[in-house]
């Protein structure tokens, strides 16, 4: 072997072992994210389990023994729990996040999927409809630059946002497109515009139809219109989500209304904020209880949710008759006025109907807190009860939540103490129960802070940990993250999310189970909750060290109708 051949053979020897050196001890970069040591909650309710998570671009990638060193971005979760997105299945940020996208108030609890649709949705409005959102403004403005249902998901996702937003069509919504605040039923004509209009919010990515049937004018419709509108709604794969007719006296009877709809339509059905309301009507939680289960083993999907507090928050429309509300706000408005109309009035809100009152649920005027004002003048009473209000002015709770409506010019907000912590444990541990606000979210700033709230707007789902899990000890850390996170997912058909798995959207966040804590309270409910540290949305990084980094990679995510899956 002549010099040359020698020398060559060398390098190649030294180049071997350079390239051998250099491949141990700096790995190709594979991931956009690495995070390393963190214990997984997978969302499935298993133990959890010690592991590193890798992601690239909007996705989860690998789920194991993972070399930190094939990313330049890795976060170091020892100690720490890192758990899917968390799902808020009842979700009022239908006005708050056009205001501000950033959606602290929930982000910053771990959720990163607002889904919307109790009743009322944004979208499809005709010309009147969207005259009077703009008209019934309060401390939030906005425009109203959209008339269709999907046509308002995609300015939000246009606009910016950090949260996912899924949305149901609401079952009011298309009854005032076609019959306005009438109290009557739909003619068929009627009815099958009706059904026209849940077909083409179906194709545009609706979950399904939510109803809401204690308010006017949702209350006039009758079991028949909601199946009407569900047969439609599960020919393209939708669900029915719904405010039952009756919390209280009619409890047991709402909840055979529902699971009658989902058996007639062979849908998935779900009972929105499942609560037994009032304490006459307490008892009737296990019997409701078993109806849900007895439906479940008979093969229907049943399902329900519920937020952590014993307050629930509405309008003082909740404790009016339905008969002086038809109309819509103008009218009802009117009748308020109408001195001859009084005294029935006030008879009917202080004895029982054959409609649901939260006032008579509460049983007093002390349990019944003014929560939102529209006007200046009054917001001073914001955080006051009715009672207090009452005696100051030396009026009946009756003639003063009148009173108020009228001089308000809105429904003005409202939060009834109305159930018990008994219940609220026995409901958390059933297998069947997700979480929902039922609320907003805001940030701590204004114009969300001219007006009060209910707590559960910032705390909901730190207050499931903090409380049932930590404090009272009634479900583990692996069952509250499965109950915020692929139960939900499965019942609302979200697809690719709700579980740390492999191929699933990068909806992750980091939290410590020993100090998440909601910090809201009902005398001063804007307080954000702490102990997330980090939330990342389709692999965005959202919430770094606990605060939010103004990122907005919210996306609309779409029901099983939608005709983009074809394409």
């Amino acid at each position: 072997m002549n010099g040359i051949a020698k020398l060559l053979i060398g390098l190649m020897v030294i180049g071997a072992v350079t390239w051998f050196i250099y491949d141990r001890s700096a790995p190709t970069i594979q991931y956009d994210l690495i995070i390393a040591n963190g214990t997984v909650y997978d969302g499935s309710g298993g133990s959890p389990y010690t592991a590193n998570v890798a992601v690239s671009k909007d996705r989860i990638v690998a789920i194991g023994d993972i070399d930190p060193k094939r990313s330049n971005l890795v976060i170091d979760a020892s100690g720490m729990a890192v758990a899917p997105g968390f799902i808020n299945v009842l979700s009022w940020a239908t006005e708050s996040l056009l205001v501000d996208g950033r959606s602290q108030g929930d982000i910053r609890q771990g959720v990163t999927t607002e889904v919307f649709g109790e009743g009322s949705t944004m979208g499809p409005i005709n010309a009147e409809m969207r005259r009077e959102m703009i008209e019934r403004q309060g401390d939030l403005k906005f425009d109203v630059a959209w008339t269709s249902f999907g046509d308002y998901l995609m300015h939000l996702e246009q606009k910016g946002i950090s949260p996912n937003v899924a949305s149901y069509l609401g079952a009011t919504t298309v009854r005032i497109n076609v019959l306005g605040y009438e109290d009557r039923h739909a003619t068929p004509a009627e009815l099958s515009r009706m059904q026209e209009i849940v077909a083409e919010a179906m194709e545009e990515g609706a979950l399904g139809i939510g109803s809401s049937l204690i308010y006017a004018p949702a209350a006039y419709a009758n079991t028949e219109e909601l199946i009407a509108l569900m047969q439609t709604a599960s020919r393209y794969g939708g669900g029915y989500i719904s405010h039952m007719r009756s919390e209280g006296d009619r409890f047991e009877e709402a909840v055979d209304e529902l699971i009658s709809i989902a058996r007639a339509t062979d849908a998935p059905a779900e009972i929105y904020h499942l609560k037994a309301a009032g304490k006459s009507n307490w008892h009737k939680m296990d019997r409701v209880i078993e109806k849900v289960e007895a439906a479940r083993a008979e093969g229907l999907k049943i399902t329900a949710d519920m937020y952590s507090y014993v307050a629930g928050a509405t309008g003082l429309d909740a404790m009016m008759p339905p008969w002086v509300q038809e109309g819509g706000f103008s009218e009802w408005s009117k009748r308020l006025q109408d001195m001859s109309l009084r005294p029935r009035l006030i008879e009917e809100m202080s004895s029982p109907q054959d409609w649901e009152n939260l006032y008579l649920a509460a049983g007093s005027a002390d349990k019944v807190l003014l929560t939102g004002f529209k006007s200046a003048t009054l917001k001073p009473l914001t955080g006051k009860s009715l009672a207090e209000v009452a005696q100051m002015r030396g009026k009946s709770p009756e003639e003063t939540a009148i009173e108020l409506v009228i001089e308000d010019g809105s429904r003005v907000g409202t939060a009834y103490f109305i159930m018990s912590e008994e219940n609220l444990r026995k409901k958390v541990q059933l297998p069947w129960v997700s979480f929902g606000s039922d609320a907003g979210s805001y940030t701590v700033a204004e114009p969300f802070t001219l007006s009060g709230t209910h707590p559960r707007a910032y705390g909901n789902f730190a207050r499931v940990f903090a409380k049932y899990v930590r404090e009272d000890q009634v479900l583990s850390v692996e069952e509250a993250v499965r109950k915020m996170t692929s139960l939900p997912a499965a019942n609302m058909q979200l697809r690719e999310r709700g579980s740390l798995k492999a191929g699933y959207f990068a909806d992750i966040v980091i939290f410590d189970p020993t100090t998440i804590q909601d910090h809201a309270t009902f005398d001063d409910p804007h307080q954000y909750s702490t102990g997330v540290s980090e939330v990342f949305i389709n692999g965005v990084h959202v919430l770094k060290n606990g605060e939010h980094t103004g990122s907005t990679p919210g996306r609309v995510l779409r029901g099983p109708g939608w005709t983009g899956w074809a394409q």
